[in-house]
């Protein structure tokens, strides 16, 4: 919880994952799944019309790459990096009545 006032005390600190740097690692796991599933595709040239297909296998594959980052973060928080989120206590003024 984070509080607006001014006299809020920090109670402490919690680890967290910081999810705004797991970006690049979203587009390159995304990127590796994308390559794997269709590297036995045989090559084909667009004049940019949008392939179905392909952009089914896109969306497919950042699905894979999303709930593969999501399981890491939940159960090994440790491998990514880490932010320090403070927390804090709250006062009279905060407290419900």
């Amino acid at each position: 919880m984070t509080s607006t006032n001014v006299g809020s005390r920090v109670g402490g600190y919690r680890r967290e994952v910081d999810f705004q740097k797991l970006g690049p690692a979203l587009l390159i796991a995304s990127s590796l799944v994308l390559a794997i599933r269709t590297a036995r595709w045989d090559p084909t040239h667009s004049d940019g019309l949008a392939n179905v297909e392909w952009e089914k296998e896109v969306e497919h594959s950042i699905r894979i790459a999303k709930f593969v980052l999501s399981h890491l973060t939940s159960r090994h928080p440790d491998l990514f990096q880490s932010k320090d989120v403070a927390w804090y206590v709250a006062t009279d003024e905060e407290t419900p009545r």
